[in-house]
């Protein structure tokens, strides 16, 4: 019950009928850029900052006011760049800033202050777009921005998505936005939202996962947001994967703004504006139903399963003169689907079905107080909770409906942080936090495949359980081209004490101009989902025990180097080596069984554990990439790796995401279509993307038989490989500017050659035979915005 069919997948391919543009005007359009300029240390306000437009003619430009805030108006729709400078500080180039009649351009601008020591002169630094938002990161960290999430073909405006077109990170092939990094399980990922660990955000998301078909949260609440992919700073813990820090942007606290848009994946709404006219405050919602669903609600459409969700979430910020700033933010999902599968023979007779609903809830508050110009304090709040629920039915031998399957898993948290930021000068930084995580379960789960009424019950528990990490971060800039951070992460889960002190340690070199030497290395862990500790199983003898109560830790010690080179000030070449040790890895407590759980993408395990595993991850990650510039750009990314564990039975083999290689290939450009005054842009992105397929373990047709469920021959354990995937993406779009609105409309296809790779095998319960699992199949989405 943890997947969609992909025959259900699939028929989410009915396009939304679609809106008319406006009619064609030949008037020059313009809009107002303005925003905020900051310390990225200390997040105080930057005094005189000079910011331009470049390449403007006449120049148009501002100076940031003594709150930091500047104003540019009267600025013509299209794109520009920004650049950003200011005695004592780097400067700072914004690329790229989509300018549309319908909507301010609002944004936040950090600045890092320069390290200028006696005797030094003419010291002249950028900061360029591609580097992260988190300036304890040196390695392995790249920002992505709202409007790459929506321009890059194929993501559908899905984060997860996009950061597939990133080095050394893969999607599921099959269709779910499930984050492989590096050979590493999709488990091991952390998600963050306004700097707290939230729950897996994303639709029809099973028990123990990671990913999911659909995100619940909408690309357009976004800012600018780093995704990590090894070697992280010390305040991320829980994860030995990979870390996605997600944050929100502010409303507009000047006017109210709406943006409407339907398309196959949903029709959405988004509402900004200022609680009250002269204030600093705002609020922004965005509400979204799927399409299919109001179709079916209508009776428009007839599947054997409609996969029906809803999603809203919010951002409200609300400074106060003395009392600090107060946000509070929020994500709600909701997703169910009943599916039918009927017999070959007769189109009303069913032979099986199930009902698969899911659910997640977020809210939290951050209180940020600066206590002097150089340190604040950073409280928060969150409450969060997720539900998993499916039934699952078949015949018997007498042809009447038994439950196959039942599951149902709640899961609740509630997080308490206090994070504290001191920039002692312009060297010295240190950073350090406390987190307090409450989790709340009630979980369970049984099966009897066969309908013989003798259940297995492999989960039947509740009660709560406690998390308490905590982290101090130290960054020193020696000297203007070379800077440490080092800290430590300490992690203890109070269910069985587990605990774990995680020192890590970054270094930034910049050999020139342009060329920057960096290095990581460091110790992550994390904990496995309740369903694993509480796991039952069953004995010959008929009775349970839950024998993975006090397991361990997974943990992975990091190293990594790598190197960039900015050949222009509009490309660079970055290329990372890295080497990763797993270790206190849960495998079966059997010397003859070679099973690992970190191979597993989703779910628990109902098998006995132990910490006896260890595994290794190294390769070598290649990107070349050519921002958005002149209507044009490119990105070519690739890596070689390997993956591998061991387990208790001492043999070592590949894990279950060793693809070997994974490249990418995107490229874009813009066309303005008649003269500046038509206000008309055609734009065209392409995707090409190529990997290994992974390995996977064969089933027994025999024993499924027999047990009438997929059993698999473990004496052949992710011994075969999927066939290499191949899938290229394509999107085209068409964007009008009229006086006070912006329109848009976008055809985004995945696979368009509809390539099919066989890639992995499923025992068919209805035919009792073994089938074959391929790439998920074209899927075109037809989307209109309008922004006004």
């Amino acid at each position: 019950m943890q997947k969609i069919s992909k025959k259900h997948k699939l028929a989410l391919m009915l396009l939304f009928g679609l809106l008319t543009l406006a009619a064609k005007s030949n008037t020059m359009y313009f809009q107002t850029i303005r925003g905020t300029i900051v310390d990225q240390d200390s997040k105080t306000p930057i005094v005189g900052a000079n910011i331009i437009i470049m390449a403007s003619d006449p120049i148009m430009g501002t100076s940031s006011d003594a709150e930091g805030n500047f104003r540019i108006e009267k600025v013509p729709v299209g794109r520009v760049n920004l650049q950003v400078s200011c005695l004592g500080f780097e400067n700072k180039y914004i690329p790229n800033l989509v300018v549309g009649s319908g909507k301010e351009v609002v944004i936040q601008v950090e600045m890092t202050e320069l390290v200028v020591k006696l005797g030094d002169i003419n010291v002249v630094a950028t900061k360029n777009k591609e580097e992260s938002l988190n300036e304890m990161a040196t390695v392995s960290a790249k920002v992505f921005t709202v409007e790459e999430t929506k321009r890059y073909a194929g993501t559908f405006n899905d984060p997860a998505r996009m950061v597939s077109s990133f080095a050394g990170v893969t999607n599921n092939a099959e269709g779910n936005n499930d984050i492989v990094v590096r050979g590493n399980s999709p488990k091991g990922i952390l998600w963050r939202l306004e700097g707290i660990e939230i729950p897996n955000p994303n639709h029809f998301a099973g028990e123990g996962s990671s990913g999911g078909p659909i995100n619940a949260l909408n690309s357009a609440m976004l800012s600018n947001s780093d995704f990590f992919s090894g070697a992280f700073a010390p305040e991320y813990g829980n994860a030995y994967s990979g870390v996605f820090d997600m944050q929100l942007r502010t409303g507009n606290n000047e006017k109210r703004e709406y943006t409407f848009s339907a398309g196959a994946l949903g029709i959405d709404f988004t509402l900004e504006g200022p609680f009250k006219r002269g204030k600093t405050g705002s609020y922004l919602i965005n509400y979204r139903y799927s399409s299919l669903g109001i179709l079916d609600d209508l009776g428009l459409v007839d599947f054997y399963g409609v996969p029906k969700y809803q999603d809203v979430s919010f951002h409200v910020v609300l400074p106060t003169r003395n009392l600090g700033s107060f946000s509070v933010f929020g994500l709600g999902g909701k997703s169910g689907i009943l599916q039918k599968d009927y017999s070959d023979d007769s189109e009303s007779y069913v032979t099986r079905q199930g009902d698969f609903q899911t659910g997640l809830g977020v809210v939290g508050v951050n209180h940020t107080y600066l206590l002097t110009d150089h340190a604040f304090i950073k409280n928060t709040l969150a409450i969060a909770g997720t539900q998993s629920k499916g039934i699952y039915q078949m015949r018997d031998s007498l042809g009447n409906f038994f439950d196959a399957n039942i599951d149902d898993f709640v899961n609740t948290s509630v997080k308490i942080a206090v994070t504290y930021s001191n920039k002692i000068n312009a060297q010295h930084r240190i950073k350090a936090g406390l987190i307090y995580t409450d989790l709340g379960y009630d979980i369970f789960s049984k099966y009897d495949v066969i309908g013989n009424g003798n259940y297995t019950q492999s989960q039947d528990s509740r009660g709560r359980a406690g998390l308490v990490q905590g982290f101090v971060n130290w960054k020193y800039r020696l000297y203007q081209d070379l800077t440490f951070v080092s800290g430590i992460h300490y992690l203890n889960f109070l269910k069985n004490q587990s605990q774990s002190v995680e020192p890590r340690l970054g270094i930034d070199y910049q050999l020139g101009a342009g060329k920057v030497l960096s290095m990581g290395i460091g110790v992550h862990s994390k904990v496995e989902g309740i369903s694993t500790y509480d796991a039952k199983v069953k004995h010959d003898d008929g009775t349970y025990s839950s024998p993975n109560k006090d397991l361990g830790l997974a943990k992975a010690s990091h190293f990594v180097i790598g190197y960039k080179h900015q050949i222009t000030e509009q490309m660079y070449l970055k290329a990372e080596a890295y080497y990763q040790y797993l270790y206190n890895v849960a495998v079966e407590n059997s010397p003859a069984s070679p099973y690992v759980l970190n191979n597993e993408q989703q779910g628990w395990s109902d098998r006995e554990l132990i910490n006896k595993g260890k595994g290794r991850n190294y390769g070598l990650e290649l990107t070349v990439e050519r921002f958005y510039y002149n209507n044009f750009y490119f990105l070519v990314t690739g890596s070689l790796f390997d993956s591998r564990f061991t387990a208790f039975d001492g043999v070592e083999r590949n894990s279950a995401f060793n693809g070997k290689f994974a490249s990418n290939f995107l490229i874009g450009k813009e066309f303005r279509i008649g003269d500046k005054s038509k206000n008309r842009t055609l734009g065209v992105n392409a995707k090409i993307t190529y990997f290994g397929g992974n390995p996977y373990t064969p089933l027994d047709l025999q024993a499924s038989l027999d047990e009438n469920n997929g059993v698999y021959d473990m004496a052949q354990y992710l011994e075969l490989q999927g066939d290499n995937v191949f899938k290229a993406d394509f999107s085209i779009s068409y964007r009008r500017d009229r006086e006070k609105s912006t329109h848009e409309l976008k055809l985004d296809v995945q696979n368009v050659t509809n390539h099919q790779s066989k890639v992995y095998e499923y025992y068919d319960q209805g035919s009792h035979s073994i089938e074959s699992g391929y790439q998920w199949s074209i899927f075109p989405n037809v989307i209109y915005t309008i922004q006004f």
